[in-house]
């Protein structure tokens, strides 16, 4: 669906984008991230057609965004970040307006409109002046005019940016129930909402692309071995010598503790499950486990080692 081949864009000497390539498949929901600066909204802005790359070649949908803009820019639509809204309009009219521009034919354009005002839950506020809506609403309506022709592409840059948890999470389940029918590529500084509305990862920082992977690929780099959290009954605090007996732990930590219990950090190595072992070596030992569990490797965690890596090439 989306074909970016070895683009770059200079502003003079300065290199936004540099020598960038990847490619998205029809049906995939991707998370496009990097830090401030790293070449995110440029890309997007490239892809779209708002702005043109110096080199390289951009298909969407197999039409090239330079060669072919009109047929191109009709595969996609677009929500930039903070995109401005007319605020005297009410959301209707809005919507009813951006069916204008995308030159939806006349006699489907009642339907188109009151499509997308259903599938954005906007039906309550239809009526209403789009200044005095909140701002999740406010949101809901931006991404109204993306939907508006049912594009097969949907950009989105940063669309919790400035939103409460609960409308985080409105705009979350929107963006999963979109990815049942349209190939989404997201911006986000929220990476926990990446994590879970994306399959596939892009990273980028200083205009170059560090790694394109499966989000749960991504996330299992963050460290280089496995960790579970023991909370444990030890007071002769036999439990850091598991560490000696079991060969594949590779450190045994204590986080807390009180009058009663341990907590420990236990990280070890191996695709074997660590907590069978624990839990054998622990009753021959006479150590009572309070509670086991894995800890999952964050997003979080695997951004930031990527981006520190590559930082140091």
């Amino acid at each position: 669906m989306i074909e970016v081949q070895n683009i770059t864009k200079k502003y003079g000497d300065f290199v936004a984008v540099n020598n960038a390539s990847f490619k998205i498949a029809e049906g995939e929901v991707v998370g496009f991230l990097g830090p401030n600066g790293a070449g995110k909204s440029t890309t997007m802005s490239m892809i779209t057609g708002f702005i043109e790359p110096t080199s390289g070649t951009i298909l969407v949908n197999n039409f090239d965004i330079n060669k072919k803009p009109t047929q191109a820019k009709k595969q996609i639509g677009y929500m930039p970040e903070n995109v401005p809204l007319y605020l005297e309009l009410t959301v209707k009219e809005f919507i009813s307006y951006m069916a204008d521009l995308k030159l939806v034919k006349r006699k489907e354009k009642k339907d188109e409109v009151d499509r997308v005002i259903n599938v954005t839950g906007l039906e309550n506020v239809k009526g209403k002046l789009i200044k005095n809506l909140s701002r999740g609403y406010r949101q809901r309506v931006s991404l109204a005019g993306a939907l508006v022709g049912n594009p097969p592409i949907l950009i989105l840059d940063e669309p919790t940016v400035g939103l409460d948890p609960k409308q985080v999470i409105e705009i979350r389940n929107l963006i999963k129930s979109l990815g049942k029918e349209h190939t989404i590529l997201v911006s986000s500084h929220i990476l926990s909402e990446i994590s879970q509305m994306c399959n596939k990862i892009i990273i980028i920082d200083k205009g170059k692309i560090l790694r394109i992977d499966s989000t749960e690929k991504i996330e299992k780099t963050a460290t280089d071995s496995s960790e579970v959290i023991v909370t444990v009954e030890d007071e002769e605090n036999k439990f850091e010598t598991l560490k000696k007996t079991i060969s594949n732990i590779s450190e045994i930590k204590l986080i807390k503790e009180n009058k009663t219990e341990k907590v420990y950090s236990v990280k070890y190595k191996g695709n074997e499950d660590i907590r069978k072992i624990l839990f054998k070596e622990c009753a021959n030992k006479d150590i009572t486990i309070v509670e086991m569990k894995k800890k999952e490797n964050s997003l979080e965690d695997a951004f930031l080692k990527i981006t520190e890596e590559g930082g140091k090439k």
